[in-house]
């Protein structure tokens, strides 16, 4: 109800570690940040993109144009693919480093920011390279200071500390979450996300769903991160199917852009668990799997496998997309099968089997679930337990229907 009060059309300026600009319109505040960042001796940028988003919602023209009235320079690095990989992070930091970027600028979902945060790390360290960062073969400090302009409502990076990309070499997906990477600025602007293909605006959605059901859930939990569930799933639930019916929908677009900018700080305070660590082995092995999508297929074994340790905080959190759990351990099967219904009602039904996975494949996904660097720590947070056998059968679980 007290969305009805909010003028979805004025810019808030939302303070987190990031200085986050939000609502419709936000794009225009790229012209005080291009001034500010002059005015602290900046006057070279890398811009981490994609090929097209950046510049089919029209954000690229508000960019270029307060770039070139401050007499910013610019490069633009625009390879970035859904799941990034080590191979775009050196490319883009050889580029910035010939050319003297001292900042990054980062248009379009989780992918380019995440790997504009690496390049911003690297360029710090310049003896260092992207397999040796997700390697964990040092411990970064510093970077170059991260502007994220956000076009989908799914990632939180914009607002948090975390990045994640793809050593392909290895299928290794593994995330990094250093204080140094907190974007100086974001801006959050739902007119630029109306252009999200239908499956796109499903599985970004989904994605802040998981970010809070595992940081609610997770044995670094807080009560801040729990009411920050609560209104994430919330908002997703009720605004969700109304961007699906109608992509224009600014007042849907805003709400699950919130939604998701506090899924990123939800999960900054407690951490993710199972569902994430189980989901980047998936998208490390076939790069071509949306991460959202992943997430929604591995998300009801995964509710199953927690019910009986976290169930209190699961019946509060899912209330609106499984109205009537108790509370009880006794729920889980429930609340899983709940938890798909709902996934289906919003047209993500599919399971492992469905993208290509067989029983052959989930020894390997359990093992790289183990040893990619970094997962392991995702998985020893979970509150049921860092078993092998847990994880199996998370994976055994979500093959099929």
């Amino acid at each position: 109800m007290w969305e009805k009060d909010i003028d979805i059309n004025e810019v808030k300026e939302i303070r987190t570690r990031t200085t986050v600009y939000f609502g419709v319109g936000a794009i225009q505040k790229i012209h005080d940040i291009a001034k500010d960042i002059k005015s602290k001796g900046i006057d070279k940028v890398i811009v981490m993109s994609g090929r097209n988003a950046y510049k089919a919602t029209g954000a690229w023209d508000v960019v270029e144009s307060a770039l070139k009235n401050n007499a910013i320079g610019y490069v633009n690095f625009d390879q970035v693919t859904p799941n990034p990989n080590t191979h775009h992070v050196n490319d883009a930091v050889k580029m910035a480093r010939e050319f003297g970027a001292k900042a990054v600028i980062a248009i379009g979902g989780g992918s380019p920011t995440d790997a504009g945060k690496s390049v911003a790390i690297l360029l710090k360290y310049p003896d260092k390279t992207a397999e040796e960062l997700y390697d964990f073969s040092f411990t970064p400090d510093k970077a170059v200071p991260i502007i994220s302009i956000n076009l989908t409502h799914g990632t939180g990076t914009e607002t948090n500390r975390f990045a994640v990309v793809t050593n392909l070499e290895k299928n290794f997906k593994p995330a990094i979450a250093y204080d140094c990477i907190y974007p100086m600025y974001a801006i959050d602007d739902p007119k630029l996300m109306t252009k999200l293909s239908p499956k796109q605006t499903r599985y970004v959605s989904i994605d802040a769903v998981n970010h809070v059901v595992e940081a609610a859930t997770s044995k670094v939990a807080s009560p801040y991160s729990i009411s920050l569930a609560k209104q994430v799933i919330e908002l997703v639930a009720k605004y969700l199917p109304k961007a699906i019916a109608n992509p224009e929908d600014l007042e849907a677009r805003y709400f699950l852009a919130y939604a998701a900018m506090m899924g990123g700080v939800s999960f900054d305070n407690g951490l993710l668990h199972y569902t994430h660590a189980l989901e980047h082995p998936l998208s490390a092995v076939k790069p071509e799997l949306a991460h959202g999508l992943g997430l929604a297929i591995l998300l009801p074994a995964v509710v199953k496998a927690i019910y009986k340790d976290k169930s209190a905080t699961l019946a509060d959190i899912l209330a609106p997309i499984v109205p009537d759990l108790k509370g009880t351990p006794d729920e889980a099967q429930k609340a899983a099968d709940g938890v798909y219904e709902w996934l289906k009602s919003v047209e993500v039904g599919q399971k492992l089997a469905d993208e290509g996975f067989s029983e052959s494949d989930v020894e390997k996904l359990t093992d790289l679930a183990f040893t990619t660097p970094s997962l392991d720590g995702l998985i020893n947070i979970g509150p049921s337990g860092n078993s092998k056998e847990l994880v199996r059968a998370i994976y055994q679980e979500s093959l099929r229907a």
